[in-house]
């Protein structure tokens, strides 16, 4: 009886690591499987008929600005799209960020809107609490601009805790970085509040593109500053770009836009 006993636990031991081989061997099996089954591809973006907004009186030059948030962009549906005689002209292209962070889907943009006719520019997200010469290296690392594109961007929006002069003095050094490499003035981005607060009268003889997505009429009264181009709405739809996307007007027809890009 005992003999029996401890050949019954021998046989147990050696058949635990069998199957633990064995349920691993079928695992492997089953992910190379798997693996062999061509990868699905996402599906397209919705068809869209209409930007979905209001559009402002006045303008026929209109564009869009986007970023990775966007996802992959169908380009061609994008210069395709027209609606009450609106098309797409130009698109502003996130590039970088900070002193290190870089658009992934940048590169990608960049082409697709060339591609398709789309007239573009980039833009890079500026912290005043971060190294202005160190950002500027980020985006010239990054950007190169051809004959027909639009003038560099300088987006800020956030003060990061310093005061107005701070700003001022760490903004000029970008601008003045982009500017030697470029050969051309840099537009600056910026919202209402912030622009009213920090930048007012310092940055004069700069391209603005002012952001102010309030009734149009209230837009009017309550800014008066000289601007280029305006991001009238944050909730635009374009058909090849899945959900919402920024929309903007240029402050002329074509030919003045095509004469303001390099």
């Amino acid at each position: 009886m005992k003999f029996k006993k401890n050949t019954d636990l021998l046989l147990r031991l050696i058949a635990i690591p069998v199957v633990i081989i064995l349920v691993l061997v079928l695992i492997i099996k089953a992910a190379l499987w798997l693996r062999s089954f061509p990868q699905s591809q996402p599906s397209p973006a919705p068809r869209v008929l209409t930007f979905g907004i209001i559009i402002p009186k006045g303008y026929s030059v209109h564009g869009i600005d986007v970023s990775k948030h966007q996802a992959d962009i169908d380009w061609v549906r994008v210069s395709r799209m027209r609606n009450n005689g609106i098309s797409i002209n130009f698109a502003f292209i996130k590039a970088t960020e900070g002193i290190t962070r870089q658009d992934h889907k940048f590169d990608k943009n960049w082409k697709g809107a060339a591609r398709n006719g789309i007239l573009r520019g980039a833009y890079h997200f500026y912290y005043p609490s971060r190294d202005a010469d160190k950002q500027a290296q980020n985006f010239i690392s990054k950007v190169h601009l051809s004959k027909g594109d639009l003038p560099p961007v300088a987006d800020i929006e956030l003060s990061n805790v310093r005061s107005a002069v701070k700003i001022r003095e760490g903004l000029q050094v970008f601008l003045n970085k982009l500017e030697k490499q470029y050969k051309v003035k840099p537009i600056i981005y910026t919202n209402i509040h912030f622009y009213n607060t920090y930048l007012k009268g310092s940055f004069n003889d700069y391209p603005l593109w002012i952001a102010g997505y309030f009734d149009h009429d209230r837009f009017y009264s309550e800014f008066s500053t000289s601007w280029i181009l305006w991001q009238h709405s944050e909730k635009g739809k374009v058909d090849g770009i899945r959900g919402n996307v920024d929309f903007n007007v240029f402050n002329g027809n074509l030919e003045k836009l095509r004469k303001f890009c390099l």
